[in-house]
Formats: structure tokens, C-alpha cells, sequence
């Protein structure tokens, strides 16, 4: 049931601190353990020789875009799903859930066909020559027989959040990330496989998730299981706005990546290391978005626009605390950080000045991600991709500036705070409005 109005304001706030966070606790530990894959990569390939984690830094950066122009699979499915139970009919709910996954499948096959043959020629655009550029093609050409899991997982847990259980991704990316962990060491350090190894620990794990999420779907709650094409093809219609939107973010980090990797070896390892610790606090941010999503779908979907704005109103709150607190966290964290990825002298001096910038970010990123999650659930995907169009046209002559004034990462990094900005602005300007509060299935 959507959250129902209190007279009293303290009440109407802590039953929406726990709404929030019963979806948010266990969407943390998900989200926080997909960044960690590649967290326990960074770590393990830091030991193998250069330019080895440079190549997973370049590597890493193409599978990131790919998959996350498919975000929308979860994204999208969570506010579909939630609608519809919001709206009482949980069999269109599952029915729109396997649509999804169909989509997923066909998708992740495509992508395979597609990025196979062009791996060397997608290396080389972001910069990489050389040893650097065959290492990375190798990474690369392994992760895409991931895609297709990846993808699986990113619509079934689409259709469990929309039904209210965050419980059940945490538990499948907790023993999913463990065993990346495991068959990383095992297969990098222990069997010497190299960066090749990594890869394979990392696709197997996300097989294996991909196959618990199907039992979970068709098994546990008896989701029909042939597809409707006529959802699956109403289900990459509705998901287009949320590619261009998602198309938009990475390519503000791809040309953040491309502007780090010409600059030198040390500061694309630097540069790695620092987008795989924003990847961390920014999914961890992403789970009070990821209740934003749930809550808010369900809410609409009930007609209730009451519970909608107080919701929103309690999430942004707590989406800027959490901001602070991870921001302070950074800079505690900040001697130590170096050496847990055994940098060298001249990439540890540049992290160590990257820190500053990520710490400072973080309540910005806190809002953003709430907000972001909030229009997303609440099926407003046009607007979405129209600010993210706006929003990268504002960074392109920050990073260009950033690339020409000799400031290195320090420059580049406050460009991407120029991003971030702006994305503050074109959603907080939305969410005052009221053409999002669409309600109804």
C-alpha cells in the first residue's frame, strides 16, 4: 500500500524513513556489491604488470557503456512492475517483468554480435595502443559472453523491485560477489591466467546470477514464461528515452576516460581508481533512488499524489545527508586509498588530489541520484532524456576547457562537477513541478 497522509508531520516522516528504508537497506548491499566486481578486479589486476590495469581501466570503461545504456531493463521494469501493483493487478505486473527479460536475452545476443568483431577499433577510440590496447581487447572480447547475464539480472531485479523485495537482489549479488572474488584470486593469482582470468571469474559469476534470478521468477513466483512480443516490443519503446538518457551519462564518462588516457599512463590508472571508488559511493547513493523508484510507481500507481510529494520531499533529505556522510567518509579514507590498489608514486599523487573532488561531489550526487530516481519511477523518461541531452551539452566545453588548461585530472574531474550541477538544476526544477504526477496504471 502507498504511504497514506498523517495529520501529524513527525508521523507522516518516520512512516516514510521506513518505507524508505525497508527498499533502501537491501538495495545498498546490491548496489554497492556490482561496483565491487569491479572493485575486486582493480585490486587483484594492480598485482600483474603494466599495463594491465590500464587495460582494465579501458576495457572496463566500453563493457560500463554497453551495459548501462541497458539499464533501463531494471529501471524501467521497477516502475512498470510497481505501477501495476500500486494498481492491484500483480498478474500484469509479472507479465510485464518476463517482457523484460525476453528483451534482456535479445539484447545481450545482439550486443555480442555486434561489439565481437569491433573490440580492437573500440580500444583504440578511447585511446589505447599497443600492449595496452591488446590487453584490453582481450578483457573485452571475454566480458561480452557476461553481457547477456548481465542483462538477465539487471530485468529480474527490475521485477523484484517493483514488487517491493529489495531483500532477495542483495542476497544474489552478495553470493554473486563473492564468488567473482574467489575465482579472481583463484583463477589471477592462483592459476596465473592474468587479466584473461579476471575476466572469466567475472563472467561466471554473473551467470550463475543470472540463473538464480530465473528459477526465482519462474519457479518461486510462476512468471509465464513465453514471450508476448507485442510487450516485448512496447517494453524497447518505452525503454528508448531511457537509452538516451543513460547515453548521455556515459558518454560524459567516456570522454572523461578518452581525456584521461591521453594524458599518460599514470593518470589513467589514477583516473581508473577513482571511477571505481565514485562507482561505489554512487550506487550506494542510488539505493534511496532505487526506493525513489519503487515507492513512487506504486504511489501513482494507487492515485495517491499526496504520498508522492511527501515521499520525494523525505527522500532528497535523506539523499543529502547521505551525501555528507559518504563525503566525510572519503576524506577519512583518503591516506589509506592509494595504497590499497598499490599505486605508484606518481598515480598516488594524483588520486590523493581526486579525493578532494569526489568528497565534495557527494551531497550534490546525493540529490541528483534521488531526484533521478524519483521521475524515473514515476514513468517521466522524456523529460529525462531531454535534460541529459542539455546536461552533456553544459560539460562538453567544461572538459574541452579542462583539457586545455593544463590542469590535468584535478581540471578534468571538476568539469564532470560542472556536470553534475547542471543535472541538479534541470531535475530540481522538474520535481517542483507537476506534469511527472501522471497516476493511474
Amino acid at each position: 500500500m502507498p504511504l497514506t497522509p498523517s495529520a501529524d508531520p513527525s508521523g507522516a516522516r518516520r512512516a516514510h524513513d521506513r518505507q524508505i528504508l525497508r527498499l533502501a537497506v537491501p538495495a545498498f548491499g546490491a548496489l554497492v556489491a556490482e561496483p565491487l566486481f569491479l572493485l575486486t578486479d582493480t585490486v587483484v589486476v594492480g598485482r600483474l604488470p603494466a599495463p594491465a590495469l590500464g587495460a582494465l581501466g579501458v576495457a572496463g570503461t566500453v563493457l560500463s557503456f554497453l551495459v548501462a545504456l541497458c539499464v533501463f531493463l531494471a529501471y524501467g521494469t521497477t516502475a512498470a512492475v510497481a505501477r501495476q501493483i500500486g494498481a492491484g493487478d500483480p498478474h500484469r505486473a509479472l507479465r510485464q517483468g518476463v517482457d523484460g527479460l525476453w528483451l534482456a536475452l535479445g539484447v545481450g545476443l545482439a550486443i555480442i554480435v555486434v561489439v565481437w568483431p569491433s573490440a580492437p577499433w573500440l580500444v583504440h577510440l578511447i585511446g589505447a595502443e599497443g600492449e595496452l590496447a591488446g590487453q584490453a581487447t582481450t578483457y573485452l572480447r571475454i566480458g561480452l559472453w557476461g553481457v547477456p547475464a548481465m542483462l538477465l539480472v539487471l530485468a529480474g531485479t527490475g521485477v523484484l523491485r517493483g514488487m517491493q523485495d529489495t531483500t532477495t537482489p542483495l542476497l544474489v549479488s552478495v553470493g554473486s560477489f563473492a564468488l567473482n572474488a574467489a575465482l579472481n584470486v583463484l583463477f589471477v593469482l592462483g592459476l596465473g591466467w592474468g587479466l584473461a582470468g579476471s575476466a572469466w571469474g567475472t563472467v561466471l559469476a554473473q551467470t550463475l546470477a543470472a540463473a538464480i534470478y530465473l528459477a526465482l521468477l519462474f519457479g518461486r513466483h510462476r512468471a509465464p514464461l513465453r514471450p508476448d512480443l507485442t510487450g516485448v516490443r512496447a517494453a524497447g519503446s518505452a525503454g528508448i528515452a531511457l537509452v538516451i538518457r543513460t547515453a548521455c551519462l556515459q558518454v560524459v564518462l567516456a570522454v572523461a576516460a578518452t581525456t584521461a588516457t591521453r594524458m599518460g599512463s599514470g593518470q589513467i590508472e589514477a583516473h581508473t581508481i577513482a571511477l571505481r571508488i565514485w562507482t561505489l559511493l554512487a550506487f550506494a547513493l542510488d539505493a534511496i533512488a532505487i526506493a525513489g523508484q519503487a515507492i513512487t510507481g506504486r504511489a501513482l500507481g494507487a492515485g495517491d499524489v499526496t504520498a508522492t510529494r511527501q515521499a520525494t520531499r523525505r527522500m532528497v533529505e535523506w539523499g543529502a545527508g547521505a551525501g555528507l556522510l559518504l563525503g566525510l567518509l572519503v576524506i577519512l579514507a583518503r591516506p589509506l586509498v592509494p595504497g590499497v590498489f598499490g599505486a605508484g608514486p606518481e598515480t598516488a599523487g594524483w588520486l590523493s588530489d581526486l579525493l578532494w573532488v569526489i568528497a565534495l561531489l557527494q551531497p550534490v550526487a546525493g540529490v541528483v541520484f534521488v531526484l533521478d530516481g524519483v521521475l524515473i519511477g514515476a514513468g517521466d523518461q522524456r523529460y529525462l532524456a531531454w535534460a541529459g541531452l542539455w546536461t552533456t551539452l553544459a560539460y562538453l566545453p567544461a572538459v574541452l576547457a579542462a583539457g586545455l588548461s593544463g590542469g590535468g585530472l584535478v581540471a578534468l574531474w571538476l568539469a564532470l562537477g560542472v556536470w553534475m550541477t547542471a543535472r541538479l538544476v534541470t531535475l530540481g526544477l522538474r520535481a517542483r513541478g507537476a506534469r511527472w504526477l501522471v497516476v493511474g496504471g
